[in-house]
């Protein structure tokens, strides 16, 4: 067998291998939904202190309908605090969000306006300021263009309070303008698909969970002992998620806390947003290589094995494979295996049509003929789009790491909602 054949065997074995992993974890996350389906929550008989901290750098075109949100939970007035942090922000943010402050002069809603020298920093620089000033046992986190059901906060708070063992628990987050086109359609499902799947099936298989960037809460304590956010990561949910692990914690899913997010509407948007997610993702990754060789961190070794496996194996074989059959029907090179793959490439699409279209049944209002088609057209467009982000992010890394260049975070832009 020549090079080009062991190489492209090589790729196809890993391809499939992490495909039958997703279908793994696919099924146990189906469980698990199954399981949430007959929970209930008991009436809470004590309301510990919640301090929920916002972010925001020029968030003027949604803040206003985040903050009201959050002062619409169904959790005593006075045993939870809005912190928001105006970070650095040269839009109308700082009127706006004074504008609420007077027309709830009686809740606790405090608006930290940072400046260049103060903030401007990036997501984890504005937390780290924010728990300063914060007072809660527990810490909960929702970006600036959230919108959380009623229940989500109480449901949290609950689920934490009753177990100690979790460090963190986390709630499902679901796309608020999935309708506008294609683009957020895509990434409704691809959401949809993330948290019965990997988030999901790992709780179920592993009791792993890796904390989002918003729509979850965090013991107080944890925070204290590990100073906070590491303002050097993109991905600070990620990279406070293997901290949690090493000090003896789990973190939950617990789908029944629901936020409403506003996704990217635009390729452009969307692809900055990913890119930075990637670069974010493997320095965390990088940073915790280390752990696979220590005893006491072998709860997170399918974690990192399973990341590494995404974004270097996974991504490398599907790049090589799908030039190789490329040139192989270009006559540029000769692949044996290429009929073989062909069929096999035949196969892995409908399983991932398959196997994502499960985890729509989840979703009331999302199995339907419409999203079957759009599950079938993410494989050859959104998620080959997804490996020139991957890969683009995995360069951009590598730069920084070689010429020691700071990662800059970069803001999602928003857009405007009727």
């Amino acid at each position: 067998m020549g090079t080009l054949n062991t190489m492209m065997l090589i790729a196809i074995i890993c391809i499939w291998l992490l495909l039958l992993i997703n279908v793994v974890l696919i099924v146990a996350g189906y469980r698990y939904y199954l399981q949430c389906e007959k929970k209930t929550f008991p009436p809470l008989t004590e309301f510990p202190m919640v301090s929920i901290l916002v972010p925001a750098h020029n968030e003027g075109k949604v803040i206003e309908r985040t903050v009201l949100s959050l002062l619409n939970f169904d959790y005593p007035e006075d045993r939870y605090e809005i912190i928001v942090i105006n970070d650095n922000s040269s839009d109308n943010s700082r009127e706006i969000l004074e504008g609420i402050q007077k027309r709830f002069p009686g809740r606790n809603l405090t608006c930290i306006h940072t400046d260049a020298q103060t903030g401007g920093k990036g997501k984890s620089n504005a937390l780290n300021i924010a728990l300063k000033v914060s007072v809660g046992e527990y810490i909960s986190i929702y970006d600036a263009d959230n919108t959380p059901e009623k229940t989500a906060l109480r449901y949290l708070v609950t689920e934490i309070s009753g177990d100690d063992r979790l460090g963190a628990v986390i709630g499902k987050f679901r796309t608020r303008n999935k309708n506008v086109n294609l683009l957020t359609r895509f990434i409704n499902i691809e959401t949809l698909a993330y948290q019965w799947m990997a988030q999901s099936g790992r709780w179920y298989l592993f009791r792993l969970c890796t904390i989002p960037g918003t729509n979850y809460i965090i013991r107080r304590s944890i925070l204290d002992e590990i100073d906070g956010w590491d303002e050097k990561a993109l991905a600070e949910d990620t990279e406070i998620s293997y901290r949690v692990y090493m000090m003896g914690y789990f973190i939950k899913f617990l789908p029944h806390a629901v936020t409403w997010e506003q996704e990217p509407q635009t390729l452009p948007v969307w692809f900055k947003q990913r890119a930075r997610w990637v670069r974010g993702n493997i320095y965390v990754l990088i940073k915790n290589l280390p752990l696979l060789f220590r005893k006491e961190a072998k709860k997170v070794r399918f974690d990192i094995l399973y990341s590494f496996s995404i974004y270097f194996l996974l991504l490398l074989s599907l790049v090589f494979s799908d030039l190789m059959m490329i040139f192989s029907l270009l006559g540029w090179a000769r692949i044996t295996l290429a009929q073989f793959s062909i069929l096999l490439w035949i196969m892995a699409i409908v399983l991932f049509v398959v196997g994502t279209f499960v985890t729509l049944t989840t979703e009331k209002g999302e199995m339907n003929l419409k999203n079957l088609f759009t599950v079938a057209l993410m494989y050859v467009t959104y998620s080959k789009l997804w490996m020139v982000v991957a890969f683009y992010g995995l360069i951009k890394y590598l730069g920084d790491a070689i010429f020691h260049r700071e990662a800059k975070w970069e803001k999602t832009v928003r857009f405007n909602e009727r």
